[in-house]
């Protein structure tokens, strides 16, 4: 059995490992809350940018645009593909970035010309190490999803698109379902199909769109595809941080069963101890009388 200074000596550790993972708790649970307020603000406004592009496909039912270009005379397996994959920028987070990286890798076996745009250091240096081919000018932090940061990846997504040198852009992020649960999933950012945009309920007003239907798609299909990439990115960190304050609770909880577990372990080495100090005393006690 362990001196007593030994497991006083671990329980003092694990109370100052508690005191980090209850911490990190806290954190995550305060960036959670922001990230979550920040997208329910600005939800309306890429719905709205949602129900006026589907407005603009009804009435215009023949229009080609090149976002929504098909693309159908290549062949499946010479298309290029490029995948925008959300990771986090550290773990302590459960399976979460494991399962974003399974999910990628699942993905990009179908296809032989990808291209891979990585947010997160450690699904970049995942990669990176299984010799993948990262676009390493393609640095983003996972960490507070801004607009800002969501716009200057889907220039990069549309002006590759544009050119030609992407057929499909795809993005892997992750969900969160409910508090309890969340699912890794995959998007498509471009081309869009007309398909996705649903019809609402109410009826159509007479609109005019000025100067043009495809000038204003113009405008509105960046700020709409910014708007998703967004979203992923707020999901994605919504979803880390709820992992991250799963697996701290956990490791608190373990925290205190070792430490209930020292604890008993101690006060028996005391007891211990403690007995044997005056079994010693009544032996020299009797020694001395004979």
């Amino acid at each position: 059995m362990a001196n007593t200074r030994e497991i006083r000596t671990r329980i003092k550790s694990i109370q100052d490992i508690m005191k980090i993972t209850n911490a990190m708790y806290l954190i995550s649970s305060s960036k959670l809350k922001k990230a979550r307020k920040n997208l329910q603000a600005t939800e309306p406004y890429f719905e709205g940018l949602q129900s006026t592009i589907h407005d603009i496909l009804v009435r215009t039912p023949h229009m080609d645009h090149v976002f929504f270009e098909r693309r159908k005379e290549i062949e499946p397996s010479e298309r290029k593909i490029g995948f925008l994959v959300v990771t986090a920028d550290k773990g302590l987070a459960g399976s979460y970035n494991h399962n974003v990286i399974k999910t990628a890798e699942k993905e990009m076996c179908k296809s032989k010309n990808n291209v891979l745009f990585v947010v997160g250091q450690v699904g970049r240096q995942y990669f990176m190490r299984k010799g993948v081919d990262v676009d390493c000018e393609f640095l983003y932090t996972a960490q507070d999803p801004t607009l800002y940061r969501a716009e200057s990846i889907s220039e990069t997504m549309i002006e590759l698109f544009k050119s030609r040198r992407l057929d499909d852009v795809y993005v892997v992020y992750t969900k969160m379902i409910t508090p309890m649960k969340a699912e890794v999933q995959l998007g498509k950012l471009l081309p869009f199909e007309r398909k996705k945009f649903e019809r609402r309920a109410a009826g159509y007003q007479h609109a005019k769109f000025e100067p043009s239907p495809e000038a204003v798609m113009d405008h509105l299909v960046p700020n709409y595809i910014k708007g998703l990439i967004f979203g992923a990115l707020v999901e994605s960190f919504s979803s880390e941080q709820n992992a991250r304050m799963t697996a701290m609770d956990a490791a608190t909880t373990s925290a205190k069963d070792m430490l209930r577990s020292l604890q008993l372990q101690y006060n028996r080495a005391r007891q211990a101890a403690i007995t044997q100090e005056i079994t010693e005393i009544v032996s020299g006690a009797k020694s001395l009388k004979k």
